[in-house]
């Protein structure tokens, strides 16, 4: 059988999880909008609930958490919700990095096309942004600074405190893609100098289709988002559309798991990556990133092909060599390439990502098939 090693691109759900998400399906299945009658109610109920599940987790305040269908509509909000704001202040320059997700990536170019101004930091050859540059691209017009925590390819952990630092007492709003970190990896998420965190359901053990953006206040006051499409006055005006009320349960309740149980996920995923670089080494292999994520490994082999190198582990591992966002048109990495590794490198790179529920990796079997590539 196959073991599954790409959580990166999506976990399994929990049993938990799919438990609740199913009653709510079939016995609790109320809408959170109506408010006549029982069902309703107790739809709204589960609903606030799951807001303070998801707030827990970086200690935010539940009124702070609007429900979305994944991370990629989050960054979307977070990104091109800014726009009118932007133009009426007169603050039409955003900061990002070249690695950031095409979820982010898109829409500000989306706003680069349409007039505003944009850095896109570069990356040190171990996957970190380039902090001097930080430092030094921000302006009197800089309205955001969009960084990912941890990196979808590498697992690079971008410094969260010390880009806060770097903001402090500047007025520009902060949004961090937290999709391979929220719950599983969120050291430094909780600092309140972020303005917006993405969250994505299915990276945590929850069902596809639902995440979550976090707004955090600045003295109270709700950041300047307007909404980018419309249809009802749902989660603050500014993501319309009837709440999906089991998937939102399920992701209150995989927010919580992952809470409860993250020291021991991170120290099981610790030993299975340990164990896999202990594998590799005598291959030759390279690992590309440093300060990376427990759960996410990235590496290549010199003169091993990555597609050559799949297609032989198909029927031990599953595993990629991108994200799975742009698998459909596979071109060579922007994270790698931005990293300045060359085109052989890039070419043989291979994400291997880990999860609690992996019980065991066929390392011998994994070890003669790629050294018979060699």
């Amino acid at each position: 059988m196959t073991v599954y090693l790409d959580y990166s691109a999506t976990t399994p759900v929990l049993p938990e999880v799919a438990e609740l998400v199913c009653r709510m399906m079939m016995v609790e299945y109320g809408n959170a909008g109506s408010r006549t009658h029982v069902y309703g109610v107790n739809a709204k109920r589960v609903v606030q609930a799951a807001r303070t599940q998801v707030a827990n987790v970086v200690n935010a305040d539940k009124t702070e958490v609007i429900f979305t269908s994944g991370a990629t509509e989050s960054n979307n909000i977070a990104i091109l919700g800014m726009r009118a704001y932007a133009e009426q202040s007169g603050k039409k320059h955003i900061i990002t990095s070249k690695i950031e997700h095409k979820a982010v990536l898109e829409p500000i170019s989306y706003l680069e096309k349409i007039g505003f101004s944009v850095t896109y930091l570069d990356v040190t050859p171990n996957g970190t942004i380039d902090m001097g540059q930080l430092k030094d691209s921000l302006r009197e017009d800089t309205v955001l600074v969009s960084i990912m925590h941890v990196n979808n390819e590498t697992g690079t952990v971008q410094p969260l405190n010390e880009i806060c630092q770097i903001l402090d007492g500047h007025d520009a709003f902060f949004h961090v893609d937290a999709a391979q970190s929220f719950g599983k990896y969120s050291f430094g998420l909780e600092n309140s100098r972020i303005d917006f965190i993405s969250v994505s359901g299915h990276k945590i053990y929850a069902p596809m289709g639902i995440g979550a953006l976090i707004l955090r206040r600045r003295c109270f006051i709700r950041p300047p988002l307007e909404a980018i499409y419309f249809g009802g006055g749902q989660e603050k005006g500014l993501r319309p559309g009837t709440l999906a009320t089991p998937l939102i349960a399920g992701l209150g309740l995989a927010c919580d798991l992952a809470k409860e149980n993250n020291r021991t996920w991170l120290n099981h995923v610790s030993v299975l990556k340990k164990e896999f670089i202990e594998m590799l080494s005598p291959l030759g292999a390279k690992i590309n990133g440093v300060n990376t994520s427990p759960y996410i490994l990235n590496f290549f082999i010199p003169g091993v092909n990555s597609e050559a190198a799949m297609v032989k582990l198909k029927e031990s591992i599953a595993v990629s060599n991108g994200s799975a966002c742009t698998a459909s048109s596979y071109s060579h990495s922007h994270v790698l390439t931005a990293m300045g590794l060359e085109e052989y490198q890039i070419s043989g790179s291979i994400r291997v990502s880990f999860s609690h529920v992996t019980e065991r990796i066929p390392y011998h079997d994994i070890f003669e098939k790629l050294k018979s590539l060699i």
